[in-house]
């Protein structure tokens, strides 16, 4: 039922899993009573536990409290007091794991072809791994070398670079999923692309055109979960993980990386050669400057920058 409401809603299906994940253990945590019989005390009770028992880090926390306001506001239809009494996490958020460009480099080298342009993209313009896998043909601004991103994290619409080196693959890239939308044209059941409800309405015929469809399609046809209708999604984000994992141990980089680690490296870099913090959180969609500056760390040498005097020697 709430993984029903939530489709239908069209929350992303890693948020989907994720609430589901913290609505069961709360229920889990508090012998498994019905959602509807407890409220703030037991809510708070929680939070508590995950900080004092678990040690979770404050974004954690936070979304455990949001997949349980989203319970009773949406589902239970009775919401959580704004005031809230728990403990708050104070465990300091960790510096991102930062590649170096040489790593990048090599990193680059050991990547499959048919995943090489997502990743490049989510180094090359700093996107978030499913801002990148929700790119429709028509986002990409060849005119003017960049990539409209929409609706990103926090409903935030954002314009960001686009390296002219990935052109000639973007172009490729185009002439497939033209391919593919010509064959699903010959299937009766095909329902075209998922496009927005508004828009849905107000351009009916528009989902069966090639500027809506995923840049980065699926190779087979699936049931959307919200209508019912036979579609073609994106790739699933789990191979870009792999593939990425997978380029990162065959390339003896000896550091975590994930689909995320390039846009750190991406901010990073841009910082390093000389761009504005302003234009970085331009480019990565932050709210507050204060979140950008985080790669400045990264960049420091020692504590403030200092040089150790064991250097002068």
């Amino acid at each position: 039922m709430i993984q029903d409401h939530m489709y239908s809603k069209r929350y992303a299906k890693s948020t989907i899993e994720a609430y589901l994940f913290w609505i069961t253990a709360y229920i889990r945590f508090n012998n498994m009573q019905h959602p509807s019989s407890m409220g703030d005390t037991e809510v708070e009770l929680y939070l508590n536990h995950l900080v004092n028992t678990q040690n979770v880090a404050q974004g954690t926390q936070a979304q455990a409290l949001n997949a349980l306001s989203f319970l009773y506001k949406e589902v239970i239809k009775t919401p959580l007091s704004l005031s809230l009494n728990f403990v708050k996490s104070e465990r300091p958020r960790k510096l991102p794991v930062v590649l170096t460009q040489t790593e990048v480099t090599a990193l680059f080298k050991h990547c499959i072809a048919k995943h090489y342009l997502a990743c490049a993209l989510l180094y090359g313009s700093g996107m978030r791994l499913m801002e990148a896998l929700r790119l429709r043909v028509q986002d990409i601004d060849f005119d003017y070398n960049c990539i409209r991103i929409w609706d990103g994290k926090g409903g935030k619409n954002r314009i960001v670079t686009l390296a002219i080196e990935l052109i000639p693959q973007l172009r490729v890239q185009i002439q497939l999923v033209n391919s593919y939308l010509q064959l699903d044209l010959k299937n009766s059941l095909y329902s075209g692309a998922y496009m927005p409800h508004l828009l849905r309405k107000k351009y009916p015929s528009h989902n069966k055109q090639l500027g809506w469809q995923y840049l980065f399609p699926s190779y087979k046809l699936s049931i959307d979960p919200e209508s019912k209708q036979l579609r073609r999604h994106h790739i699933d984000e789990k191979q870009l993980q792999r593939a990425v994992k997978k380029a990162a141990f065959d390339a003896q980089i000896n550091k975590q990386v994930t689909p995320h680690t390039l846009r750190h490296s991406f901010a990073t870099h841009l910082l390093q050669s000389g761009a504005d913090i302003r234009t970085v959180q331009s480019q990565l969609g932050h709210s507050d400057v204060r979140t950008t500056q985080i790669y400045t760390h990264v960049l420091q040498q020692g504590a403030d920058g200092v040089v150790s005097p064991f250097s002068r020697l």
